[in-house]
């Protein structure tokens, strides 16, 4: 498969011109990518109106992911944001005001999106113990829908979330259908889903739009996404896509990530799925293999390992720590959870070396310790009216009834305990307390 943006930004670096352009560090070694990092100079085209090398990469990569797909530079954040502003789109089309019904474990980006475009929320919410946790169940959803008195524009689902759960895309998009409600998808972590031996990405399971991160889970620099646009989608969708991705992005996009996102059309159609295979299966088998030795797992992603640390005597923080002193690091951990992400560039070694590691620590008596039970509070003003608002910044404990401006969560894992608008309850200052927030920025 050609890569367009590289085959250029290479020939172009060769020729040593004089570079009367930004960026200003003219190509001259700082830190040692400068050569090929640039802009938008005669022939390198334009990502948002894109019509020579970023268009013909951008088709290379509609051609694998077998759907429309455009790049982002700025994370699954810039596409979540153009998510739904194409469905504030539709839903003016269609002569209403957006309303989306979102599962409760979102990303922070989707409430600053509500923010930005002013879209009605209601929340849905699952069983699990865990604020990070949140799967629909279908026929739950069909009975929410046939009795709800206005159906929403669209549902919003987090699939797979950040402990490694994936929600049922097929069923509960039929249901969407039934009803005629878009379905969008987060699906930063899922990228790999589609070159599985049966496709498990939300578009191939019927979503009308969905992101990846291609950083997170491909070979992606940092900041390397797609927005997913299926077939069946509105024709507003394809039609708005890139103004809705303008909208929110920078106007100088990352050609360091351009071409990363260009190179990994070749990296995934040069053997991708064999070697994405190779791993599920040894995944599989040393996930057998921890569970013999004592360990339990959360989750069903097949290149994620969620361990259920107070079932083994452990908090989450306290296995990072052991592992940190063995020279392995965790994508993330809390007092209940420790999460590893895996992609084929991690080898047998490194692989048996975390098995040595995790085998090594004796398992202790269950902690009985609780996760705080969290129920949805009562929304004071809408998510726009609180974060725009004036605001003061208190300890948590002295914020019992008053109303959250802005979202106090850091990345990971970036999903909020509380959102904009909403009352601070005791019970939320109890999850606060447990997840280590000291204070949150309240309405003054």
């Amino acid at each position: 498969m050609r890569t367009p943006i590289c085959d250029f930004v290479r020939e172009y670096g060769s020729k040593n011109s004089v570079r009367l352009h930004m960026p200003g560090h003219k190509g001259k070694s700082l830190v040692g990518f400068e050569n090929v990092d640039i802009t938008e100079i005669e022939g390198a085209d334009s990502l948002y109106e894109a019509s020579g090398i970023i268009l013909e990469s951008e088709q290379n990569a509609t051609e694998l992911f077998g759907c429309r797909t455009y790049y982002s530079t700025e994370g699954s954040s810039q596409c979540i944001r153009a998510m739904m502003c194409l469905v504030s789109l539709y839903a003016a089309e269609m002569g209403e005001k957006p309303c989306v019904w979102a599962a409760r474990n979102c990303h922070k980006t989707f409430i600053s999106a509500a923010a930005l475009l002013d879209f009605d929320v209601e929340w849905l919410t699952g069983d699990e113990e865990s604020y990070l946790s949140c799967k629909i169940d279908a026929e739950k959803l069909e009975a929410l829908l046939e009795n709800a008195a206005k159906k929403p524009t669209a549902i919003y689902l987090t699939s797979p979330d950040y402990l490694g759960a994936v929600a049922d895309i097929s069923a509960i998009a039929k249901v969407c259908h039934r009803h005629g409600v878009l379905l969008s998808v987060d699906n930063a972590h899922g990228a790999y889903l589609r070159f599985l031996p049966e496709s498990k990405h939300p578009i191939d399971l019927g979503a009308d739009i969905c992101c990846d991160s291609a950083h997170k889970t491909l070979p992606t620099l940092t900041g390397g996404a797609y927005l997913h646009i299926s077939d069946g989608a509105p024709r507003i969708f394809i039609k708005n896509a890139k103004d809705s991705l303008a909208l929110f992005g920078s106007t100088s996009p990352s050609y360091l990530i351009l071409q990363s996102l260009d190179a990994t059309n070749a990296y995934i159609a040069n053997g991708y799925a064999k070697k994405l295979k190779n791993l599920a299966d040894k995944l599989a088998k040393l996930k057998e293999i921890l569970c013999n030795s004592g360990y339990s797992f959360y989750g069903d992603e097949p290149t994620k390992f969620t361990f259920e640390c107070k079932k083994y005597g452990y908090y989450g923080y306290e296995i990072a720590e052991k592992l940190q002193g063995k020279g392995i690091v965790s994508e993330f951990f809390d007092s209940d959870y420790l999460v590893l992400m895996f992609t084929p560039e991690i080898s047998d070694g490194d692989l048996f070396k975390l098995a040595v590691v995790l085998r090594s620590i004796e398992k202790r008596e269950e902690i009985g310790e609780s996760t705080p039970k969290l129920s949805i509070p009562k929304s004071a003003m809408s998510i726009r009216e609180a974060t725009l608002s004036p605001c003061e910044t208190l300890p948590v404990e002295k914020c019992e009834g008053r109303i959250l401006a802005r979202l106090g969560v850091s990345c990971p894992p970036a999903v909020p305990i509380a959102v904009s608008g909403e009352l601070i309850t005791r019970e939320i200052i109890e999850a606060f307390r447990y997840y280590g927030v000291e204070d949150c920025a309240i309405i003054k």
